[in-house]
């Protein structure tokens, strides 16, 4: 399939990156006197970017102080996570089977995904994935964030396929609206993060396990 793009979201896609983001979340806030964040928090909170994750965490210990400025504990955040990037986060069950196929069919596999794209190259390649993926685009690497659909589709721009067709795999609202904004297919994993079930906002496609997303794929692009 060489003129065929599959773009993937990252965290509670790709990844089960929510023990790391926890641990993140909860050293910047355990440095403000706030109770940590459990893990049921954390997945509803992740989704938007390190700043919205760390600003929805201060409201929901305490509230945001009085003239809160993200940018120093997002600027710690950064830190405390790209030091601790991998030590709990792994791919889900049977992505990797699913790469090596559409990998090995000629697809083009990118990434776009409202984590930064240093720190996204850095999980991949920590976690042996960052070989599967053409294009990796965050939200600074054209300064917007999803579910603007540029982002979108500058991953599959840098892919250089010469007359592109794309879906977008996602675990979200702002992936299902994304796809929307972008005029693509859209398949959904319930397995991610989000305070509503993914369902509601009616992708084209649902998902339970990765082993079923080499049929869902084909299909989408027979019906395109």
């Amino acid at each position: 399939m060489p003129d065929h793009a599959v773009i993937f979201d990252l965290d509670g896609t790709l990844v089960d990156t929510a023990p790391d983001l926890m641990r993140a979340t909860n050293f910047v806030l355990g440095g403000m006197g706030r109770r940590p964040l459990d893990m049921a928090e954390v997945r509803a909170f992740v989704g938007h970017g390190a700043r919205a994750l760390l600003t929805r965490g201060l409201a929901a210990t305490g509230g945001l102080p009085d003239g809160y400025d993200v940018e120093p504990d997002y600027r710690r955040f950064v830190d405390f996570y790209s030091a601790n990037i991998a030590e709990d986060s792994a791919p889900f069950p049977g992505l990797v089977r699913l790469l090596d196929r559409l990998k090995a069919e000629g697809f083009g596999l990118g990434v776009c995904t409202n984590k930064l794209e240093g720190l996204s190259v850095q999980l991949l390649g920590a976690l042996d994935l960052a070989k599967y993926f053409g294009a990796v685009v965050g939200p600074d690497t054209l300064g917007i964030a999803k579910p603007d659909p540029a982002p979108f589709y500058e991953a599959v721009n840098r892919l250089d396929l010469e007359s592109p067709r794309a879906i977008m795999v996602g675990d979200s609202e702002t992936d299902i609206l994304t796809a929307r904004n972008a005029g693509v297919p859209v398949i959904a994993v319930p397995f991610g993060y989000t305070p509503r079930p993914v369902a509601d906002f009616g992708p084209d496609r649902l998902i339970g396990h990765f082993d079923e997303a080499y049929d869902a794929i084909q299909e989408l692009f027979a019906e395109a």
